[in-house]
């Protein structure tokens, strides 16, 4: 069963002209702006104006931080103007400090439509414009909060086409005539991975120590019952209070989980849209939908962190130009199973099969030794200075711990592999998360091969594939280095092949 919660918009043309003029932003943002402010900090409006017994300073508090919220969204709309022409996307901003921002269009990497609560009530969209730079002000481009979900849609589709070139008109109207292709949308039997991410758990940890920290500063008494529930499962025998945590842990972790992944993914929906972008569009509360053009797609990689891999699933990302690991951009599929995971990837790559299910060459036998080594060894170095220093009942305890290390490297090993197809470089690695990660062999720019001192008692070394798009840089570690270098050449020819040498 599927469900889209994603707004009907008005289609959008495929090629629009630029918008010369300077533009306010759309004047709802007066109401939506401070809501959703407001909306956030709910949680500390109950606690100044309920648990607080309603003392008149807090009363006063309360109805100063919602005016000061009003009058900053009012100054923000008055001081903030945007334009696009053909070369740049320009944005003006504040008052006391004034901003001036301007991104050349040829540097967008992604088109981010995002709608919180707010938003969506008033039919609003915030417009993100990545450029896959990150400085160390952690500025990526530039946003514009809020205008019209129509003039967010157009704008998605204006800032990710180029300057129209002789014909553009007629291609457009051709263009026209094609409909978006659904590639993967939400289906609720995929609520089953989502204890299986552990983000419940996390989430409800960052939640209870936020509360327990306003209730300090507040001075508000919501400790009691929960002291006196600690208390009493203290006091019972530890088989029954061990049992009692470990309940409470995994119940907490499974519906926080759940709630998360609907929070973050109902509604999701992968499309392929006649502008020839790959789009993604989820969230219950705050929708969001990113858009990226396939002209900058790379490659895609699947990740299966350890628990999930258990469960057969897996999650999707892409690999594009200019747009690194950080962030959510590049989201291709949320925890799924792992043939769903491939599935997506061959139609974003327009390949009939996954390049990531390709058969993989396993590594040597000396790739295995390092990796056993190295799990087993920090266990042996733990459990000699345990038994040196500590009571004789630690270091037999951490001895126990030997064969989940050494089933770990194995594990490490068994994930190993690399392949050629015959548009992609296919390189597997990790056990905790094992990532599979297909990269387009047009997509290499360069080879660095590194080798450390233990390598290359081996004889292993490491090669690592140089790309404009998503990391950088995708090694393909331990390999033999006969097979390395033959791996490099047939890859990208004549791009190693000048510093060979044929034997």
């Amino acid at each position: 069963m599927t469900h889209d919660l994603s707004p009907e918009l008005p289609a959008a043309p495929e090629y629009a002209e630029p918008v010369v003029d300077w533009h306010r932003l759309d004047a709802r943002m007066l109401i939506v702006r401070p809501l959703n402010e407001v909306l956030g900090l709910v949680p500390v409006f109950i606690g100044l104006l309920v648990l607080g017994k309603g003392e008149t300073w807090r009363i006063l508090l309360s109805v100063g931080v919602i005016v000061a919220i009003v009058l900053f969204g009012l100054l923000r709309w008055v001081t903030t103007r945007y334009r696009i022409t053909t070369e740049q996307v320009e944005l003006h901003t504040g008052l006391f400090v004034r901003k001036r921002l301007a991104v050349p269009r040829e540097r967008i990497r992604t088109v981010d439509l995002t709608a919180k609560l707010g938003h969506r009530l008033f039919g609003l969209s915030a417009i993100r414009v990545g450029t896959g730079r990150h400085d160390q002000s952690d500025e990526d481009g530039l946003t514009l909060d809020a205008v019209s979900s129509a003039e967010a849609e157009r704008l998605r589709v204006l800032l990710l086409t180029q300057a129209a070139p002789a014909g553009a008109a007629e291609q457009a109207a051709e263009r026209e005539e094609r409909a978006g292709v659904v590639l993967s949308e939400w289906d609720t039997r995929w609520l089953r991975y989502a204890p299986l991410t552990l983000s419940g758990l996390v989430a409800v940890g960052a939640m209870a120590g936020l509360l327990g920290n306003y209730a300090r500063e507040l001075e508000l008494e919501v400790f009691g019952p929960l002291e006196e529930a600690a208390h009493w499962v203290v006091e019972q025998p530890l088989w029954l209070t061990l049992s009692l945590f470990a309940g409470v842990v995994l119940v907490v972790a499974g519906l926080g989980s759940v709630l998360v992944y609907v929070v973050q993914f109902w509604g999701y929906r992968l499309t392929r849209e006649p502008d020839d972008t790959v789009r993604v569009r989820r969230g219950l509360l705050t929708t969001r939908s990113v858009s990226v053009a396939e002209q900058r797609l790379r490659g895609v990689e699947v990740a299966e962190p350890l628990l999930l891999r258990a469960g057969r699933g897996a999650h999707a990302k892409t690999v594009t130009t200019g747009l690194g690991r950080k962030g959510e951009s590049n989201l291709l599929l949320p925890p799924a199973p792992i043939a769903e995971a491939h599935r997506v990837s061959a139609a974003v790559l327009r390949q009939d099969t996954a390049p990531t299910t390709a058969p993989l060459r396993r590594h040597p036998v000396a790739a295995l030794r390092r990796r056993l080594v190295r799990a087993i060894v920090p266990v042996l170095v733990l459990t000699g200075v345990l038994a040196w220093f500590a009571p004789s009942w630690t270091w037999q305890v951490s001895l126990a711990l030997l064969p989940l290390a050494a089933l770990l490297g194995w594990d490490r090993y068994r994930s190993l592999g690399h392949a050629l197809t015959g548009r992609h470089l296919v390189a597997r690695q990790g056990s905790v998360v094992r990532e599979t990660v297909a990269l387009q062999r047009t997509g290499i720019i360069g080879w660095r091969v590194s080798r450390s001192f233990f390598q290359r008692r081996s004889g292993l070394v490491t090669m690592t594939a140089t790309t404009a798009a998503g990391d950088g840089a995708y090694h393909v570690v331990d390999v033999a280095e006969g097979d390395g270098l033959a791996l490099a050449d047939d890859a990208v020819p004549d791009l190693v092949r000048p510093f060979l040498e044929r034997r």
